[in-house]
């Protein structure tokens, strides 16, 4: 059994979880260091270590060695502005089906938080593509998606989206952005039919105006949703909720594209939610 135990290798990413839950996120190589406020770990000494063991800083702190998550990737990358959260990721990457070889399109690749989750889920063989307006921006994806070696599953397009995306046919697409609403037809010329279309807004106006013209672009199967999410204090003799939670962070909008709509959009609910009464 011993013999099947995995140990970290040079070029792995790795995480570091310390006191108070401090990680720390490295890509270990043969001489490096890490610097924590608790002491320097040489990268030498953490190379060929089982995944799970304790180690020490050389102040004699204690640090766990881990792989990495997803969740923990994306929550230490680099940002300048605010990201998708985990909790909403992965209900996103659920509703809209997207798995390994699918083709993707996103607008509003900011920091690159969705754009990693989208090509960790993508695989190999799918591909993103990713559109941002700010060239600052799109620099800092995608150093964020080459620290993670995940670029060469994502093309980086600079520019407005206004003038439609360069693919067709994809199988889902995700807007970021604060008036999605503009761009629908564009987002129909991209999606292959039935695809997946999805967007998340902070305002109960934005999702209305959105909702009027997925409507108007023939778009189906419309949802509207928020994610919360609390943890608990996980301690046997005490257990209760902990101080904070991780409530409203958006509001997530989801539809299907479907060919010209024979009635009004109102009558056709969406697939997944059960009506509050049936006929007998």
């Amino acid at each position: 059994m011993g013999a099947n135990i995995k140990k970290t290798q040079d070029g792995d990413l790795a995480l570091l979880v310390g006191r108070s839950h401090k990680t720390f996120i490295v890509r270990l190589s043969p001489g490096g260091k890490i610097q924590t406020h608790r002491g320097v770990l040489n990268h030498d000494e953490l190379i060929g270590r089982p995944w799970g063991s304790q180690v020490l800083s050389h102040q004699g702190s204690s640090f766990f060695l881990f792989q990495p998550s997803l969740a923990d990737l994306l929550l230490n990358l680099p940002r300048n502005t605010q990201i998708l959260y985990p909790k909403d990721i992965g209900f996103i990457l659920v509703t809209m089906g997207i798995g390994p070889g699918m083709h993707v399109i996103e607008a509003g690749t900011g920091s690159g938080a969705f754009t990693t989750a989208l090509s960790h889920v993508v695989g190999q063989q799918g591909h993103v593509y990713t559109y941002e307006n700010r060239l600052e921006m799109q620099r800092l994806a995608i150093k964020n998606l080459s620290r993670l070696g995940l670029e060469n599953r994502v093309t980086f397009h600079l520019g407005d989206i206004s003038q439609g995306f360069d693919q067709q046919d994809a199988d889902a697409l995700f807007l970021d952005l604060p008036n999605p609403e503009d761009y629908i037809s564009q987002v129909r010329a991209a999606l292959k039919p039935g695809g997946f279309f999805g967007s998340i807004l902070p305002t109960t106006n934005q999702v209305s105006r959105l909702l009027v013209a997925l409507g108007r672009q023939d778009f189906a199967f419309i949802e509207v949703c928020e994610i919360l999410l609390r943890y608990y204090k996980a301690t046997s003799d005490r257990l209760r909720p902990t101080d904070r939670m991780i409530a409203h962070t958006g509001y997530l909008i989801f539809a299907r594209s479907v060919h010209p709509i024979q009635g009004p959009v109102e009558e056709i609910a969406p697939p997944n939610i059960q009506a509050d009464s049936e006929p007998d």
